[in-house]
């Protein structure tokens, strides 16, 4: 396999140029001014310049994204813990809860050591520096905006959590729990907070002009290329291609899709991080793109199989879920069902064929339907949010359908390259220590007994 490595070099040149003879001039003025000033005595003094405006708490905007933190925590537990435990064997349904549960409090807590300052930190362009290690310089009344620094603190805790709980979908029934954990922690320091300050916290990508409203690259293509490598580095399942490994209960993963749809809206909209027209943007582009997948993957089975299934229509859903993240506040609602059909099509074309062409073992296709989806959402917002579209706009100083697509290529592409070769270290670190993979006869019996020392349903 040939790997394209990319070197990012940012340059900055400055220049001080010399007084131009009109400046001499204006300064001349200026200075005679000044002086007839002096000799008048009936002159006003100049009038002070007015401060800047004192950011105020709004308590419209604080209930809301006290709100919308909720409903995302709602997304993690219950939803994408049912969503992943419906679509794996019943040996291994407790595994997969465990690690999404435990992994979202293990996040919560290393979110407020160093996760939030490596994020949202004052920093370089590539990462925060340790000025809010331990939530250092937090108060109570600490104002992100209009809202309370702690609700935007415990609202990025749940992007925090939820990115490397999907990565658990990818290497689902056969890494060791304690190998899960150590990698997760890792790659939430190592991976995913850089990403979150590049594109979010003042970085060089966000300063590009690149668009991610609520986490394209942030959150999906992240989590989806880690997933890929993941599954890549553990290998197959043991008899996968070779013995069914149908999920145990759709009705799980129905309910866990349905939690994640009605919670995605304050994943979306809350990331306005105000109740206001920008709020009300993201919510109707995340309800039309979701219900516009859901038909595209839908009827891409049904004519690729010759029936439609609940399964499909559950991940046609997330992956129009997906897909509209980063280009919810920036396309018209048009737009949002264009990007959602395009996407619950490719998704589907990946998660079934693409896969298959491979031979990859990503579990519950991570990787098909959060980095295959993600990249969608993250290139066609470079058109769609053109005006010309309905768009809300470009981002930065983009001015063309060009210029923003041409920045966007480049976020999804350093996304990749840099999440992708983080990532396959961090497993070889973990692998080196305490091992990957759990042992044959540890897959045989399942995770949920040998692991947990308990099964899910009881006779």
């Amino acid at each position: 396999m040939k790997k394209l490595l990319a070197l990012l070099v940012l340059f900055g040149a400055f220049a001080l140029p010399g007084v131009t003879p009109a400046q001499e001039q204006s300064a001349s003025s200026a200075t005679l001014l000044a002086q007839a000033t002096e000799a008048s005595p009936a002159a006003a003094p100049a009038a002070p310049a007015p401060a800047a405006a004192k950011p105020k708490l709004d308590s419209g905007d604080t209930a809301w994204m006290l709100i919308s933190t909720v409903l995302v925590i709602m997304m993690i537990v219950p939803g994408l813990a049912l969503f992943y435990g419906g679509m794996v064997r019943t040996k291994n349904v407790l595994s997969i809860l465990m690690q999404v549960f435990v992994g979202f409090a293990m996040v919560s807590v290393l979110w407020a050591i160093l996760g939030y300052t490596f994020a949202f930190g004052a920093g370089n362009s590539f990462i925060g520096g340790f000025g809010k290690a331990f939530l250092s310089g937090v108060a109570a009344d600490s104002l992100q905006g209009t809202i309370p620094e702690y609700v935007f603190i415990c609202f990025q805790l749940t992007f925090a959590a939820i990115t490397p709980a999907l990565i658990v979908g990818a290497f689902a029934e056969r890494m060791k729990f304690s190998a899960v954990l150590w990698f997760l922690g890792l790659w939430l320091l190592a991976v995913y907070a850089p990403i979150a300050h590049m594109v979010w916290g003042g970085g060089w990508i966000g300063a590009m002009g690149a668009i991610d409203f609520a986490g394209g690259t942030v959150v999906h293509i992240n989590a989806g290329i880690a997933g890929l490598v993941a599954a890549l580095v553990l290998g197959k399942r043991n008899g996968f291609g070779r013995i069914a490994m149908p999920p145990h209960n759709l009705t799980f993963t129905m309910i866990g899709a349905s939690l994640l749809w009605v919670g995605w809206f304050g994943f979306n909209a809350g990331s306005a991080v105000a109740a206001n027209g920008g709020a009300g943007v993201a919510m109707i582009n995340t309800q039309l793109a979701t219900a516009a997948a859901v038909l595209g993957w839908m009827f891409a089975e049904w004519i690729a199989k010759g029936k439609p299934s609940l399964l499909g229509a559950a991940s046609g859903a997330v992956a129009g879920l997906v897909a509209i993240t980063p280009a919810c506040g920036n396309v018209g609602p048009m737009g949002a069902i264009v990007l959602g059909a395009i996407a619950g099509v490719l998704c589907f074309w990946a998660a079934v064929y693409l896969k298959k062409t491979f031979g990859y073992d990503d579990s519950l296709d991570v990787f098909g339907v959060h980095c295959v989806g993600g990249i969608v959402g993250a290139l066609l917002v470079g058109i769609l949010s053109s005006p010309t579209f309905g768009g809300q706009g470009f981002g930065g100083e983009n001015k063309t359908i060009a210029d923003q697509f041409i920045v966007q290529i480049e976020a999804v592409l350093f996304t990749l390259v840099y999440t992708g070769i983080v990532s396959f270290i961090l497993l070889k670190i973990v692998d080196m220590i305490i091992g990957l993979r759990v042992a044959d006869e540890v897959e045989a019996e399942g995770l949920d007994l040998a692991e947990h020392g308990e099964s899910a349903y009881n006779a």
